[in-house]
């Protein structure tokens, strides 16, 4: 039974919205990924796609999940409307399926952790961290069906820099939550959506030219029509309609008061 939309949802939108870190340049993406790695406590790293905001309308605990998030970034095409809509400066998309390969071998030397998805793509994507991003770091793993308690205990064994959640929403979300709650030692953790299937080659990257238009969702769903289609089909089009009332509601209060 589908959840019914909050009443203040547009304003967790444009809170989200505002919230968001923006990087204009290449140089600014460097920047940002090298603060991520120099952390002074646990920092948690949340991606906001158009499904995320869909997630939002229904789910106050999500919403808060991501607000509770060191730094949040746009993740998408459909964000950029958004924040276009709103007039607010968009920047760079930063999704988490190029974004986090360039962390990992950022961080090659230091200890990593993939908590996420199952094997054999769990094996294969610490195969790939191991011989392909980052050679020189030690790797744990577990799987993304475990009580929050488990990835404790390995995060305070193993001490990871880096941790990548690939539990889909929300639920990595309030995973990484707890985690930066718990440890009580310098770490980044990367709320990371599919990126662990992606490393383990369950999942495909779309054609480069698919990427750069904003389209990966079209292929995505065209290899997952099951599993995506909810996600992609009804739910783009009803971001679209929240995108323009917020929109609208955001230019009625910006409006003078006529006398």
């Amino acid at each position: 039974m589908a959840r019914r939309p909050s009443i203040d949802w547009p304003t967790r939108w444009q809170q989200l919205v505002r919230a968001m870190a923006r990087v204009h340049t290449p140089g600014g993406e460097h920047q940002l990924l090298d603060w991520l790695l120099r952390p002074s406590e646990p920092r948690v790293l949340a991606f906001v796609n158009a499904h995320a905001m869909n997630l939002v309308v229904t789910s106050e605990p999500f919403f808060h999940s991501l607000l509770s998030a060191d730094v949040v970034v746009r993740d998408g095409i459909g964000l950029a409307m958004l924040m276009q809509l709103l007039n607010q400066p968009a920047g760079q998309n930063l999704n988490g399926t190029d974004l986090i390969p360039k962390l990992l071998e950022r961080a090659n030397g230091r200890p990593i952790a993939l908590f996420g998805t199952q094997d054999p793509w769990l094996s294969q994507a610490r195969q790939a961290v191991s011989q392909r991003l980052a050679p020189q770091s030690p790797c744990v793993m577990a799987n993304g069906f475990l009580d929050v308690r488990e990835y404790i205990k390995l995060a305070v064994r193993h001490r990871p820099a880096v941790i990548v959640l690939g539990m889909g929403m929300p639920r990595q979300e309030e995973v990484a939550i707890l985690l930066k709650s718990a440890l009580n030692y310098p770490c980044l953790i990367v709320c990371g959506g599919a990126i662990i299937d992606f490393m383990g080659g369950k999942v495909a990257r779309a054609p480069e030219w698919m990427r750069r238009s904003g389209l990966e969702w079209a292929f995505r769903l065209g290899r997952e029509p099951r599993r995506l289609w909810n996600r992609y089909v009804h739910g783009n089009p009803l971001f679209l309609r929240r995108a323009l009332l917020v929109a609208s509601r955001s230019r009625l209060q910006r409006r003078p008061l006529v006398a």
